[in-house]
């Protein structure tokens, strides 16, 4: 039975990610559909087309239609993400929140994120990615700066 209901809640949720497919894992599995809240934990993966997000704990709310509206995760965050203009992502930070309606992924705690496309780095406590557009914002805590590494081909001389 409990198979049942996570498939089912598994199959309302890729239903409703904009017909692309969502494939959650991970080692359990709670869900309360009063409150629109469905926890997944212990070594999660979550794969969407060409997205990937792992974590230790992945919180998926949902709102009043069934609708995915925000994913939390925490623990050990690790992503790759491709954005709509092609841009590709890696990283690593302590939190993500994802904003599916925006498509905006937020990164919190030692975030290291890499754009591989155009070789660069972003280094620090706070940095958003905008999918839809291909930009990043960062923020350092206190003392700390934020740090951006560029890869400079200054060619042959």
């Amino acid at each position: 039975m409990k198979n049942i209901t996570i498939l089912f809640l598994l199959s309302s949720l890729l239903t409703l990610l904009s017909a692309q497919e969502l494939k959650v894992k991970a080692n359990s599995f709670t869900s309360d559909q009063n409150t629109g809240i469905s926890v997944f934990s212990g070594n999660v993966n979550i794969i969407k087309a060409n997205d990937e997000l792992n974590a230790s704990k992945v919180t998926i709310y949902v709102n009043k239609e069934k609708k995915p509206i925000k994913f939390v995760a925490v623990g050990n965050v690790s992503f790759s993400i491709t954005s709509k203009n092609g841009g590709v992502y890696k990283g690593v930070a302590g939190k993500a929140i994802y904003l599916p309606s925006k498509k905006e992924y937020y990164f919190y705690e030692n975030v290291h994120l890499q754009q591989l496309n155009d070789k660069k780095e972003i280094l620090g406590d706070e940095v958003v990615l905008k999918t839809t557009d291909g930009k990043a914002y960062a923020k350092g805590l206190n003392k700390e700066p934020v740090i951006m590494i560029f890869n400079i081909d200054e060619g042959k001389k």
